[in-house]
């Protein structure tokens, strides 16, 4: 397959009559669509759109949420030759101002009276814009916009008479045309548009080292227009599963309800679990306690003793052989050893644990962000693999994930079949590692993370400059720091690049935040914080001029002048970085740490004055870690 025309041609002709996408009635119930209704609405509503002049090639805009009348949009445009400009429902006004207007778009779709207001309220965003249709029948409008609904039925009464338009234009879809043009998430009110197309996701579906079964069912929780979650939408399609639309919100109620086989998650909704999990623990009993961290060691020492023996153990050295076999003698023991009492107290204890995920979830793949360690462990001890990957929007997205029979607990998995990757030194460019024939193997060993490969964007729409940031002929520069394992297995250690991603998946840009605080004059230099957190904090070099008890080099000489500086520091981020000044909630400034002395040329400056964030969180990470320690959980009030 080619295109996600046949692919979608394809999956009706083999699943036809089970559920493809199930999504919650007024009772709150699944009511499922099937693989021959999801086909045929798209070719409805793609008739329908080709009614209204819209063109092979063209673009529209797709404002909503997870929800049926999404995917049916998606399919609608696709097959109609053109490519969907997609955004959740939270879409900003800066947002509307830019990717309308800069995407080409013709046609807007909608979900709510609340997204149309937005429209309305930013007139300059659809002056380009020939038809807004709103997807929620429970919409009013204002008169002047169409129905989802009314145009589904028209597309239908059109294809009863003969009309045949939509499979003229399907005929003419190409694997180098445009399938979708993702925008980046951030606040500099410049996001950059992703072109992707047919052959990129193509790539990654054709590709795709997980295997499911027809039938199964999966439950869509991260937003649908986000790439990960996507690409996964696209592979259950291909495989026949049932895709059930929940959401954060009602998790834990369908997590029961739809007893999902399998899911696409970000790592916060793990820790979240986790921490569910030992909050409802630390309630019970003293008797139950002990249970649980009992079955949790044996289940622990059963799982290291596997990854041990099949080779799937974290391995940063390349241990020699007699190593490697007098610890498998040991691991050995260890299993013998813990299996009975492991199996007993599964039974008893984790199996009770599984259940609150349906008890019948095979594994999940994570991405967004980085997965924390002891909640990785956590579940594979528990009997819930967690195979976590890395990818960006850039590559469609995914460049490596774990494999079950390669899930080695540390990394982000062996690469993605038929993807060429670089390490790279960011200061020298030398090349460390490569699948490159002949090329250097230097395992173990930081560098920047380059990327060729079929899943790759050409460039960044209409954006020469960023393109040429990121792009050098073929090689896609990720900004992210990584090296490969003796295991051959890639592992994420930092990031070189300016984009922040929250421990729930946000994408957040820290350069209008920091803009936003140097501006103040009793901040000399600041840098913000966050990577796989669940809050951004910040870095913050005091102005010496407005504290002059400051003294580079040596800090403040007393802890109550400190205590003053934090004050009036504390101040300004509450009244710069919030609601009222366009920030979301995830974007807000929750703590930070004053420095011992400014940013210097050659250290952490670039010759152009550049922070080089790579050097300075190596150089903080204690006070990056004492920052995060104490897991706040409020914002800044």
């Amino acid at each position: 397959m080619k295109t996600l025309a046949d692919l979608f041609q394809s999956s009706k002709n083999k699943y036809g009559n089970l559920p493809a996408f199930l999504t919650k009635n007024q009772s709150g119930e699944f009511d499922p669509v099937s693989y021959s209704e999801i086909y045929e609405f798209g070719l409805q509503l793609g008739t329908a759109l080709i009614e209204l002049e819209f063109p092979q090639k063209g673009h529209a805009a797709v404002l909503a949420d997870n929800r049926l009348e999404w995917i049916i949009t998606d399919y609608a445009v696709i097959m109609a030759g053109g490519a969907d400009v997609p955004r959740g429902t939270d879409v900003t006004d800066s947002d509307l101002n830019h990717i309308l207007p800069h995407s080409g778009a013709t046609i807007v779709f909608a979900e709510n009276d609340t997204v149309l207001k937005k429209l309305y309220q930013n007139p300059n965003s659809i002056q380009n814009i020939h038809t807004i249709i709103l997807m929620d029948k429970n919409a009013k409008g204002t008169g002047k916009e169409l129905k989802f609904w009314d145009l589904v039925q028209r597309g239908k009464e059109l294809r009863d008479n003969g009309n045949r338009s939509i499979e003229d234009r399907i005929s003419k879809i190409k694997e180098e045309d445009l399938f979708t043009l993702i925008y980046t998430a951030g606040t500099t009110g410049r996001p950059k548009g992703v072109p992707l197309t047919h052959k990129n996701i193509m790539s990654q579906i054709n590709r795709i080292p997980i295997r499911l079964q027809a039938g199964e069912r999966i439950l869509s929780i991260l937003p649908v227009w986000h790439s990960f979650e996507r690409m996964f939408e696209m592979v259950c399609i291909y495989f026949g599963a049932g895709t059930y639309y929940s959401s954060v919100r009602t998790l834990k109620e369908d997590l029961k309800r739809v007893k999902p086989t399998f899911m696409a998650s970000a790592p916060r909704l793990w820790e979240s679990v986790y921490q569910g999990i030992y909050a409802t623990v630390s309630k019970s009993s003293i008797v139950k306690q002990k249970l649980f961290h009992a079955a949790l060691f044996f289940s622990s020492n059963i799982q290291s003793a596997k990854r041990w023996l099949s080779f799937r153990e974290l391995d940063m050295t390349g241990r020699n052989f007699i190593y490697s076999f007098l610890v498998g003698i040991f691991k050995s023991i260890q299993y013998i050893l813990n299996i009975i009492p492991a199996a007993l107290l599964d039974l008893i204890v984790l199996n009770k644990i599984r259940q609150a995920t349906g008890g019948k979830l095979k594994g999940t793949v994570s991405g967004g962000g980085a997965l924390p360690s002891h909640v990785d462990k956590f579940f594979n001890a528990i009997g819930i693999q967690v195979l976590e990957g890395y990818g960006l929007t850039e590559t469609s997205p995914v460049i490596s994930v774990r494999i079950l029979d390669q899930a080695v607990i540390g990394t982000v998995g062996p690469l993605y079949k038929e993807t060429s990757l670089r390490i790279v030194d960011p200061n020298t460019s030398k090349i460390l590692w490569t699948t490159e024939e002949g090329g250097p193997k230097a395992y173990s060993v930081k560098g920047e993370i380059h990327v060729k490969g079929d899943q790759v964007m050409s460039g960044y729409y209409h954006d020469d400059e960023n393109t040429r940031k990121v792009m050098q002929g073929d090689w896609f520069n990720t900004g992210d720091l990584g090296m490969m394992t003796f295991n051959n297995c890639l592992k994420i250690v930092g990031r070189t690049k300016e984009t922040i991603v929250l421990l729930g998946g946000e994408n957040v840009e820290p350069v209008p935040i920091e803009n936003i605080l140097s501006q103040s004059e009793f901040i000399l230099q600041c840098m913000v914080v966050g990577q796989d957190q669940k809050y951004l904090s910040a870095l913050i070099v005091p102005n010496p001029e407005f504290f002059p008890e400051y003294k580079p080099g040596i800090g403040f000489s007393s802890a109550e002048e400190e205590a003053r500086c934090a004050a009036k520091i504390q101040g300004v981020i509450r009244n710069s970085i919030s609601a009222t000044n366009g920030f979301k909630s995830f974007e807000r400034v929750v703590d930070f740490r004053l420095l011992p002395k400014p940013f210097e040329t050659g250290d952490e400056l670039t010759a152009k004055l550049s922070v080089k964030r790579h050097v300075v969180t190596d150089k903080y990470s204690g006070l990056i870690s004492d920052i995060y320690s104490d897991k706040k959980e409020e914002v800044l009030r």
